[in-house]
């Protein structure tokens, strides 16, 4: 009995030992689950190269790994950068909602504050590089993914069964298709553009008015298919829409090769300079126009150019229950107090136009509403300005010319736009700046032959886009180019699209309003020097290029051979590979610099391998 006994106690220690063993390991599991490094995969045991041969070979060459956890490679060490975790593949920084939330910051919802840019202190970014989904597959090409897209890619399929009415998208297989469809243009895109060119009365029912319509701004653009169909009338469309309840949609715009920008109508100016577009166009996109005196119509006002038009399709402009007819009286009040007519008005649709002089302004009485800004407010400062609830006059240069001054498309590309004056820049050096790039685009596309097709690229960003000859370099290619001017530097974006491109202005000390695996190739001039001569973290753009950048995507970078010398050091734990190297001959700035192109390899984390397996 005694030794029965003996083997109980002995059994119920041992089972005692085991739960206190299951509640440690518990504690430091809910421990490492919590601590900063939770969303965090280490890349040297996380990763999956797809095919060391798919991008040129064995990459990892004779490494070792030194104390500090950096790998060492003949006399440079390699930086080491962890993986995030896979529930961040669609991370934003800086529109990311679980950071509000954390943060608790006071937002006002009903003035969109949370849809806006609120961007993590240094200290809470996740520094790590953003995996791809499971199973991710290299886009479909254009022109057919306008079409149709992989859906592993955006594994989001929601809005088909959403607005399987409207004919947005359909799930087909592994793809997801777009019939070209809106909420309010069921039947093609296609069709309610040629019915908007007719009730303007362009000639062929073609939109572009020869040539002389060429840059729009679609609001509330669903996934784009609008701006998606005006590419082949040779206009081009800045796609916006916010990262709201349909928050994949700008994600789907891009995957399908179409331009496209994450924000919102709220409290901030947008970050484009004003009169840069000819149309702005509105389908049901759901905006109280008339709140806090008609603010958001204002910044309309703001970025359309002398006779643009607001092409506004809403039951506003149709229904006859009496909110509808009270929202439309008041509105058809309020533009009229800003001086814009009625170009048009037909079934659901009405077209608005803006004058092209300040002639109306003088004639309204005093005190009338909304008052025009001051004199000092600078119409073409917008990053973090608040918006404001005044009508941009005319300078007095402008009113006299009645227009824009703008040549047609496509001869506005290359003809020195009236505004270069603003900058004190002669039409000589806007024409030398053009030739220059011209030169140095057929370099850089020299360079990038062996590893490139005529449609390996589509969706292209220029880092630092000066006056936007990069971009006017590429017009014989089937690319489009999103032109980024600095917040500090001269605000050249004018010029830009007075060319009949588009862009935005950014602070690359901050991370890019636009979803991970958007661009094919970033073009990177000088903006590593730039960036070291502020108070912000290189290593951080890095990773930030790495984000927005497409699996098998590349980076120009032209800057100084130490610049070059610092990005390789981080080229095996960003997993890319050096694609060409070359001199920058031409550099008018006398400083050395050289050209370095690098690919992103396509990697998959472990857990992906496995989806794929």
């Amino acid at each position: 009995m005694s030794r029965g006994r003996g083997d109980g106690d002995q059994t119920k220690r041992f089972v005692t030992w085991i739960v206190v063993l299951s509640i440690l390991c518990g504690c430091v599991y809910l421990y490492s689950r919590n601590s900063g490094t939770s969303a965090l995969e280490y890349g040297s045991k996380s990763l999956r190269k797809l095919g060391s041969s798919y991008l040129g070979g064995d990459d990892d060459g004779d490494e070792t790994t030194n104390k500090s956890g950096e790998e060492v490679q003949g006399d440079i060490i390699l930086k080491s950068i962890p993986v995030c975790d896979d529930r961040h593949s669609e991370l934003i920084p800086c529109l990311d909602r679980n950071l509000i939330y954390q943060t608790r910051l006071k937002l006002d919802l009903s003035l969109m504050e949370h849809y806006e840019r609120h961007c993590p202190v240094p200290e809470r970014r996740f520094n790590c590089l953003i995996p791809p989904p499971p199973g991710y597959k290299v886009p479909i090409k254009w022109p057919k993914s306008r079409d149709e897209v992989w859906k592993v890619n955006i594994p989001h399929t929601h809005l088909a069964s959403e607005k399987s009415d409207q004919n947005w998208m359909v799930v087909k297989g592994d793809k997801i298709s777009f019939p070209g469809g809106g909420t309010h243009f069921h039947y093609g895109a296609d069709k309610y553009i040629a019915s908007i060119a007719n009730m303007l009365n362009f000639s062929n029912n073609n939109l572009n008015n020869e040539g002389r319509l060429r840059t729009v701004l679609d609001v509330g653009c669903g996934v784009a298919s609008f701006g998606g169909y005006l590419l082949s009338s040779d206009i081009i469309a800045m796609s916006l829409a916010p990262n709201d309840v349909h928050q994949n949609q700008i994600q789907f715009a891009l995957e399908r090769g179409i331009p496209a920008y994450l924000g919102v109508l709220g409290t901030k100016r947008l970050p484009y300079p004003s009169r840069s577009f000819e149309l702005a166009h509105c389908s049901r996109c759901r905006i109280d126009w008339l709140q806090r005196d008609g603010i958001l119509l204002l910044e309309l006002d703001r970025l359309l150019r002398p006779g643009g038009y607001f092409a506004y399709s809403s039951p506003e402009a149709y229904a006859q229950d009496e909110e509808d007819l009270r929202i439309w009286k008041e509105m058809s009040a309020l533009v009229e107090r800003m001086c814009w007519k009625i170009a048009a008005k037909r079934n659901q649709t009405v077209i608005w136009v803006k004058p092209l002089t300040n002639d109306c302004y003088k004639e309204r009485e005093p005190g009338t509403r909304p008052p025009l800004c001051k004199s000092d407010d600078d119409p073409d400062a917008v990053w973090g300005v608040p918006m404001k609830a005044c009508i941009t006059p005319y300078s007095n240069q402008q009113h006299k010319a009645k227009g824009t001054g703008l040549a047609p498309w496509p001869a506005r590309l290359i003809t020195p736009p009236p505004r270069l004056a603003d900058f004190g820049y002669s039409a000589e050096m806007f024409e030398k700046d053009t030739k220059v790039w011209q030169h140095r685009v057929e370099n850089y596309w020299n360079l990038l032959s062996p590893k490139i097709q005529s449609d390996t690229l589509r969706n292209l960003m220029d880092m630092k886009a000066n006056l936007g000859s990069f971009a006017a370099a590429l017009k014989s290619k089937d690319v489009w180019v999103m032109n980024v001017v600095p917040e500090d530097g001269p605000n050249t974006l004018k010029i830009i699209y007075d060319r009949g491109l588009m862009g935005s202005v950014h602070n690359w000390c901050e991370s890019y309003s636009i979803y991970p695996r958007t661009y094919d190739l970033l073009h990177a001039w000088t903006v590593f020097s730039d960036i070291l001569k502020k108070d912000c973290s290189a290593e951080d753009l890095l990773i930030e290029m790495d984000r927005i950048l497409r699996p098998t995507g590349f980076i120009i970078i032209r800057d100084k051979p130490s610049v070059v010398e610092f990005i390789k050091k981080h080229m095996t734990a960003l997993h890319w590979e050096a694609v060409a190297t070359g001199d920058a001959e031409d550099n008018e700035q006398g400083e050395d610099e050289v050209v370095f192109i690098v690919q992103k390899k396509m990697w998959l984390t472990s857990r992906s391998s496995s989806v794929t397996e």
